[in-house]
């Protein structure tokens, strides 16, 4: 008898209901369910002579593909976990979240033969697998066990660019995947879903690919967004109803519908988070395709989802819509103090889908969980039915194509150079990614360094989506009485000259 209160029984239990229809699409063709649980079997046993047990973790290096799920389900099925990583981070930081999070080895995939050796000369097995499988046997090293009710660690940037990650049980992941299937408006059981958002991001992950596992919905899995022509091809072939999408993805998806006439006609709805929604696409979706958006929210934390605009019926635009059923929520002053109905203020969320902390990181934990209560650092108003709008962040965090990047981790990064005397980072308007990172540097005294110097000095140091695509040397920066640089004043600068 399957164990439901885990993904891996749930999960089981439902290939095995539809063992003979479609479960995963693939690169053109549908993989049934039987066939899916015979790669989730190899998989363990491959994972099982590693030394992969009860307590472990496996790093995983791989674009979305049919194989990272089956290595999802089998390290759950042997009591670990799976931490789904961004191969694009850089060797380093690469290096840096793999040696926090201590697992068994690494899987990586075709062409991160670079990253391998680096993982490998620093102690860390690692095996490059094909996109279907099968995963190649390999020696795992010796690790320290931890909770086997963890089911994913994701990686999240820290503040000070320090590895940082959120560890997610599984009853984080039913409870979140089960809320947002009931709730929403077009996750009837049997709707086809496509997997496009990166699996290594909770909203990937969980919504992507754990709710249509655990709830019967067939799953089609695209590597990536780029190039569309694939995208779109899948769309089309698979007869996709439903797709999870980041808003900078709907532009160009509009684009193709609109000026080269082609046709989704099995498309009915489109949940977007992950930033925010522009009202005018919205219209020109639901007018011009005849799709229905929804706006969520959520964050990592979260396992990811915390609300969402339920329906078309009950719909609010510009709304994130209300939160989802067993959330119980707060708002707050900056201070942690609680405020009346009516305010505008930080939102505090506590429910079965908020996960415990940040993976062996105590003091970050403490810093952001209270008594079961998450300070999310959004800053929100409520109206008098539930439905959230969310109008800052407290924090300065600056959203590039649905990825967070934090401003302290590139002045970090840019303050390291031997011409700079001190940096600050902001997030501007693009049309293309919602936002893109703008540095200001000032440099040392009687010392002189161009833009081009420090955008290269930066891609040798930071993701590509962290990388400042402008930099303005200055002579000083907006400074606060304690000497914090006040990166809303250069904010109000940009969008006055805008």
């Amino acid at each position: 008898m399957p164990d439901l209160d885990r993904l891996e029984g749930i999960i089981a239990e439902r290939l095995e209901q539809n063992a003979l229809s479609p479960a995963v699409w693939w690169k053109g063709s549908w993989m049934k369910g039987a066939e899916f649980l015979e790669l989730v079997e190899d998989t363990e046993s491959a994972l099982r002579v590693s030394g992969f047990g009860p307590g472990s973790r496996i790093a995983v290096f791989l674009p979305n593909s049919p194989l990272l799920w089956c290595i999802a389900v089998a390290a759950w099925k042997l009591g670990g976990a799976i931490a789904p990583l961004n191969a694009r981070s850089g060797v380093n930081a690469s290096l840096k979240i793999v040696e926090h999070i201590d697992p068994v080895g690494a899987v990586l995939g075709d062409g991160m033969e670079n990253l391998a050796e680096a993982l490998e000369k620093a102690g860390i097995p690692a095996v490059i697998a094909p996109p279907v499988g099968p995963l190649p046997g390999f020696k795992g090293r010796e690790y320290q066990k931890e909770d086997s009710d963890i089911a994913v660690i994701f990686a999240t940037s820290g503040t000070t660019g320090a590895p940082k990650a959120v560890q997610v049980s599984h009853g984080n992941l039913i409870d979140n995947s089960l809320k947002v299937h009931e709730n929403i408006e077009g996750f009837d059981t049997g709707r086809i879903l496509m997997n496009v958002l990166p699996n290594f991001h909770s909203f990937g992950f969980t919504i992507c690919g754990v709710l249509p596992l655990c709830f019967g919905l067939p799953m089609v899995i695209v590597p990536s967004f780029i190039p569309l022509k694939e995208t779109l091809e899948a769309l089309r072939s698979a007869e996709v109803s439903i797709l999870i999408a980041v808003p900078t993805m709907l532009p160009f998806l509009l684009g193709a519908v609109s000026k080269e006439g082609i046709a989704l006609p099995k498309l009915k709805y489109i949940l977007t988070g992950g930033g925010k929604l522009d009202p005018t696409l919205e219209g020109r979706i639901r007018r011009e395709m005849g799709v229905i958006c929804f706006e969520g929210y959520g964050l990592t934390e979260c396992s990811p989802v915390v609300s969402c605009n339920p329906s078309e019926a009950t719909r609010k635009l510009g709304t994130v819509g209300p939160p989802l059923p067993g959330y119980a929520v707060q708002l707050r002053d900056l201070e942690g103090k609680l405020l009346p109905p009516g305010s505008e203020g930080v939102l505090w969320v506590k429910g079965p889908s908020v996960t415990s902390g940040y993976f062996r990181a105590p003091e970050l934990t403490a810093e952001r969980f209270h008594e079961g209560w998450l300070d999310t650092g959004d800053i929100v108003s409520i109206d008098e039915d539930g439905f959230i709008t969310i109008l800052d962040r407290a924090t300065d965090l600056i959203i590039v194509g649905g990825f967070n990047v934090y401003p302290q981790e590139v002045e970090t990064v840019l303050n390291t150079h031997p011409a700079v005397k001190m940096s600050a980072a902001i997030g501007i308007h693009s049309s293309m990614s919602g936002e893109v990172v703008k540095a200001f540097v000032v440099p040392h005294e009687g010392m002189e360094v161009t833009q081009h110097e420090l955008v290269q000095y930066a891609r040798e140091h930071l993701a590509h989506y962290k990388v400042p695509r402008k930099i303005d040397i200055v002579e000083e920066l907006p400074l606060s009485s304690v000497g914090k640089v006040l990166r809303r004043k250069l904010k109000e600068a940009e969008e006055e000259d805008l």
